[in-house]
């Protein structure tokens, strides 16, 4: 008879599953930042002082066991309280606390430090992807979860940065001290990458500031650290550093590719080039909720296909997607989106799954939108 099935069950399971347990380290990771250096250094620095601490305690306790065990003929000792050892209890606690605080303070104070940035970078968190902005650069665009639909549905095999992989990462130049101003359009969100050693909540209404310098050109990849709704685990940040050469020549490609964004509204479309565009669109920005064949979720997400939104009046299926609706999940896109992209859109869910309707919404019905909302 098996007198304790859990200890065999347990065992069994680690040796089904043990085998398929992910990578891990014991330690943290030190980073690639002067931050995150410093805070890898200061917790090694506690870890010891434990561990010093946990030797002297547990020993102690061993030796007055072993030392003073009943069989020996040892007696217990009769006194009640003893003003040396209170003192020496009140008296060792706080010098080690003292002597924990000493490069704590230092690394809290190296942390929050936010002066004198060569760059500021506007983070601003929504469901679900970040929204990067280069304050007097006139640069700013959306990072998306770039993993396909058949990796997330099991349909094909999952890629090497499954769930951490971008269709537009965060770029910073190496030695650049980059201040992070974070902040949220919807709910609670948390921008963190741990390599640089940077957490910070985005809330709505608040900005909360950060900052790094990274002097090692790579790809740092992290996760918003707060749970923001059921697609919290797909907004991932990835952060491409370059050297200075390098991130200068992307700058300058960003602005020519935000002025030609700013030629295409008044450009001519045709409705094959909106529904070319508006696929990838949607794709990107309106599957996750609305899934890849317009069916929905009911009914948190309603279906496009042959929905009344989708097939009724143009104006009102712009006006939908521009402005969202209030008390549910669908967000309003009108400041997330340029012109174009909006445009797009519509006329692809118009389009789409059969709906066939044949019509289509121009960027400069947008702009014409927008220009009437911000009077």
């Amino acid at each position: 008879m098996m007198r304790h099935p859990h200890v065999w069950m347990g065992l069994l399971l680690w040796s089904i599953f043990g085998q398929a347990q992910a990578a891990w380290t014991v330690n943290m990771a030190p980073g690639a930042t002067e931050v995150s250096h410093a805070v890898f250094d200061l917790h090694m620095t506690i870890f010891w002082i434990c561990v010093v601490i946990g030797i002297i305690v547990f020993g102690a306790m061993f030796w007055s066991m072993m030392l003073h065990r009943r069989s020996t003929g040892q007696v217990a000792a009769k006194f009640h309280e003893s003003t040396t050892v209170e003192i020496l209890w009140t008296v060792v606690p706080f010098i080690i606390l003292v002597a924990m605080a000493v490069p704590a303070t230092a690394t809290l104070i190296k942390m929050y430090d936010t002066s004198e940035p060569d760059i500021d970078i506007q983070i601003t968190g929504y469901q679900w992807k970040w929204h990067y902005k280069y304050l007097g650069q006139d640069v700013e665009f959306f990072s998306n979860l770039a993993t396909p639909q058949e990796q997330i549905h099991n349909k094909s095999a999952k890629g090497e940065n499954y769930l951490l992989e971008v269709d537009q990462p965060l770029v910073l130049p190496i030695g650049a001290k980059v201040r992070f101003l974070v902040t949220s359009a919807d709910v609670i969100h948390s921008w963190w990458v741990p390599a640089f050693a940077v957490k910070r909540d985005a809330i709505p209404g608040f900005v909360n500031e950060a900052w790094t310098r990274v002097d090692k050109p790579g790809i740092y990849r992290g996760q918003c650290a707060e749970l923001c709704g059921k697609d919290h685990g797909f907004m991932p940040i990835v952060v491409d550093v370059k050297t200075q050469a390098d991130y200068d020549t992307w700058l300058t490609e960003r602005k020519a590719d935000a002025a030609k964004l700013k030629e295409l509204t008044s450009k001519e479309w045709t409705l094959d080039e909106l529904k070319e565009r508006g696929d990838k669109i949607y794709h990107t920005t309106c599957a996750a909720c609305h899934q890849p064949e317009g069916q929905g979720m009911p009914p948190l997400f309603p279906a496009l296909k042959g929905s009344p939104i989708a097939t009724g009046p143009i104006e009102d299926h712009l006006h939908r997607v521009f402005f969202g609706k209030p008390g549910t999940a669908m967000a309003a896109f009108g400041k997330q989106l340029s012109e174009v992209d909006i445009a797009a859109v519509v006329t692809y869910e118009r389009n789409a799954w059969g709906n066939n309707k044949g019509d289509m919404v121009t960027p400069k019905d947008v702009l014409a939108l927008k220009q009437a909302a911000s009077k």
